[in-house]
C-alpha cells in the first residue's frame, strides 16, 4: 500500500493500456478493500492478457468461465464479464478519439485537478466523477459508478488528492500562498469507505 501511494497514486497516467488496467482494477475493487486488489494485481495482469484491451475484448464464454475458477482474481461473474465488455467499449472510445487518454483527459482540459486537501477526508464523488461516470455508462461501460470513477480519477492522476502534508502533494500556487490557502473551498467532509490508504 505504501509503495503504491508513493510511486503510483495520483501520478498523471497517459498510457492507454495502463488506463485500462486501472479502470479494470477499480471496478474489481467494488465492495472490497483496495489492499485485496493490490494483492491480486499480478493475477489480474496474467488473467487479462497484460490488460491489452484488444485481446480481452475477444475473450469468449469458455475463457470467461475459466476465469471464474481463477483464484488469482476476484471470481465474480459480473465483474469478469464487465471487464470484457469494457474492453470493447474502450476500443470504441479509442477509435472515436484516437486514444482513451485523449478522451479521459479532455474532461479536465489536459490538466490535473489539484485539490491539496487537509487531513485524510475526501469526497466519495464529485461533479467531475459524476460527469465522467455518466458518459462512460452511456458508452456501454459497466462498474463505473461515480464513486468508482472518482477513485479511478485519483489513481491515474486526473485528480490529485494528496494532502498538504504529503510529499506527493504539489506545492501551492503563488496566488494560493498569498491567500493562505483556499478558504471556503475545502472538500466535503465525507469519510472514506473504501479501505484506501489516502493521505
Amino acid at each position: 500500500m505504501q509503495r503504491y501511494h508513493d510511486e503510483e497514486w495520483g501520478q498523471p497516467l497517459h498510457n492507454d493500456q495502463r488506463l485500462f488496467e486501472m479502470l479494470t482494477l477499480e471496478g474489481a475493487q467494488a465492495g472490497l478493500s483496495w489492499s485485496t486488489i493490490l494483492r491480486k494485481r499480478a493475477g489480474y495482469t496474467r488473467a487479462f492478457a497484460n490488460f491489452d484491451p484488444r485481446r480481452v475484448a475477444r475473450f469468449d464464454a469458455r475463457r470467461r468461465a475459466a476465469l471464474r475458477r481463477d483464484s488469482g482474481i476476484v471470481r465474480n461473474r459480473l465483474k469478469i464479464d464487465s471487464t470484457v465488455s469494457n474492453a470493447r467499449a474502450f476500443l470504441a472510445v479509442q477509435r472515436e478519439f484516437g486514444s482513451f487518454d485523449r478522451y479521459l483527459w479532455s474532461f479536465v482540459a489536459g490538466r490535473p485537478r489539484v485539490n491539496r486537501p487537509r487531513g485524510g477526508q475526501l469526497p466519495a464523488h464529485t461533479p467531475l466523477s459524476d460527469a465522467v461516470a455518466r458518459d462512460l455508462a452511456r458508452r456501454g461501460f459497466r462498474f463505473v459508478g461515480s464513486t468508482i470513477v472518482y477513485a479511478f480519477l485519483q489513481a491515474v492522476g486526473v485528480v490529485n488528492d494528496h494532502s498538504r502534508d504529503c510529499f506527493r502533494c504539489p506545492p501551492a500556487r503563488p496566488a494560493e500562498r498569498r491567500r493562505g490557502g483556499r478558504r471556503g473551498r475545502a472538500p466535503p467532509k465525507v469519510a472514506l469507505k473504501r479501505g484506501r490508504l489516502l493521505r
